[in-house]
């Protein structure tokens, strides 16, 4: 429970009687008070055939949605579009000032001891390779300390390949991020970094790499699992082995794209606010359709079922459409600039940025510092106890656990103040598998677990947006 100057603390036994209903008398803890409106939304949810049919139509008829891309505009359009016709209010866009990057031609091959056409996908924000690309030998590393370890020089104008295997993504994003400003350090002239991901098929994925304030900066692209092992096994035989790398993916300096906004308006705290959404823009392969069409359009549907049920909360849930989390999240920092003091107001943010897999549970509470195991995400007895009162009523759909880790890029700037973080939690047996590459396409999207995860959201942030308890954290 959140408690401010003045306010009173109430015994952790009273929590879910102390706030009874006007005028009722039986049910009073939060599982009570609210199983049949949450058996209605569930039923309603798992029947519900419109969410899918507008993440079809993202998907086949607009397709990826990278930063200043025309596809990403139409997007937003028709998001807009979107919500209007679910009946959503104060639906409106916000401009966000991106950064933009364009890949063009992208080529490399094995010149030497063996001749091999190489599968890969430049990095975000890669600088270009000359013209005439780059020749070059290889040095094969599997960790920042044999990085080290080999030197400047034994690396100096090489390309260095970095094949850490999968050790989760946690671990995989750090390589594709860091690895070209860390190799630039000791004379690298460009990196080939091993897809994030366990399985790729020969289908490499691509994603963000940023570099360096005072960096070098040289080509970065992302290899297949399988390529990434080949040359690693080439190179330890002893043998020089020369790649040539040809990118013409560059920088394009900035444009404008924008969040998108809606909201169900609460009844009677309508400046109470509980933020739900994912973000809008994708990398430029596949469909976006896992990452995150899923995110977005169950986030809009699982509202757009409390305003077909009749349903109004208390308090307002906003929905948000956040722009540019692939490369450096600047639409979560513009609505949190946007809200300005509202942030107070902020009772939870909920992000669904992982797919749309079979939910197994909600989590609660920092998904970074989580990740990191800092003991800062230890949760608020009251708070789990809400919570799991919420969960025992999604059994059906799965997801009656919590777990720890919540929120997610774009609700990072509310997290970091404090405002509870939470996000539905799936079992992510193939996401990584579809991430950021051509594979990630509707037919991913299993029906059933999509409107589980719809479930699962629209419970979740109808009965915080209603019920007078609230989470510790969450401003009222």
């Amino acid at each position: 429970m959140n408690v401010r100057p003045g306010s009173v603390w109430l015994p952790f036994a009273l929590l879910f009687v102390s706030f009874p209903m006007t005028g009722q008398t039986g049910p009073t803890t939060v599982a009570e008070r609210y199983k049949a409106t949450a058996d209605k939304i569930i039923a309603a949810a798992l029947s519900d055939t419109d969410g899918y049919k507008d993440l079809t139509y993202l998907s086949d008829h607009i397709g990826n949605r990278v930063n200043g891309s025309e596809a990403l505009k139409q997007a937003v359009t028709w998001s807009v579009q979107t919500m209007k016709k679910d009946g959503l209010s104060n639906v409106s866009t916000h401009p966000v000032t991106v950064p933009r990057w364009i890949r063009g031609k992208e080529e490399a091959r094995i010149v030497a001891p063996v001749e091999r056409s190489l599968h890969l996908l430049g990095l975000g924000s890669s600088v270009p390779t000359p013209p005439e690309g780059i020749t070059a030998g290889i040095v094969a590393v599997s960790s920042w300390e044999e990085l080290k370890s080999i030197g400047a020089d034994r690396i100096k104008g090489k390309i260095v390949v970095f094949d850490p295997g999968w050790k989760g993504y946690g671990v995989g994003s750090q390589y594709r991020t860091q690895s070209a400003s860390r190799a630039a350090q000791y004379g690298a002239v460009a990196v080939l970094v091993r897809s994030a991901t366990g399985l790729s098929l020969q289908d490499p994925h691509t994603g963000a790499q940023f570099y360096d304030k005072d960096a070098t900066k040289i080509p970065a692209a992302a290899l297949s699992v399988e390529d990434a092992a080949l040359l690693a096994r080439l190179y330890a035989e002893g043998a020089e082995v020369k790649v040539k790398l040809t990118i013409d993916s560059h920088p394009a300096g900035t444009a404008v794209d924008a969040n998108v906004v809606g909201e169900l308006r609460g009844s009677e705290h309508p400046e109470q606010v509980v933020v739900i959404g994912g973000h809008i823009d994708s990398w430029d392969v596949g469909q976006g359709a896992q990452d995150d069409g899923a995110g977005i359009i169950a986030t809009l549907e699982a509202v757009s079922i409390l305003k077909k049920l009749g349903l109004q909360p208390r308090r307002t849930i906003r929905v948000v459409f956040w722009t540019n989390e692939e490369s450096g999240a600047d639409g979560a920092k513009a609505y949190r600039q946007w809200i300005g003091e509202g942030v107070k107001n902020h009772v939870a943010a909920i992000e669904m940025d992982t797919g749309a897999e079979a939910p197994v549970g909600i989590g609660y509470g920092s998904r970074f510092s989580a990740a990191q195991g800092a003991e800062g995400d230890k949760a608020d007895p009251a708070s789990l106890a809400l919570l799991n009162q919420i969960a025992a009523l999604l059994e059906t759909v799965g997801s009656n656990h919590i777990l720890q880790g919540g929120g997610g890029t774009d609700v990072k700037p509310l997290t970091d103040e404090g405002v509870p973080g939470l996000r539905p939690v799936n079992t992510g047996t193939h996401y990584f598998d579809w991430h950021h590459s051509e594979a990630d396409t509707i037919d991913k999207v299993d029906l059933n677990d999509f409107r589980k995860n719809i479930a699962t959201l629209a419970v979740l942030s109808y009965i915080l947006a209603d019920t007078p308890e609230v989470l510790a954290g969450g401003g009222i």
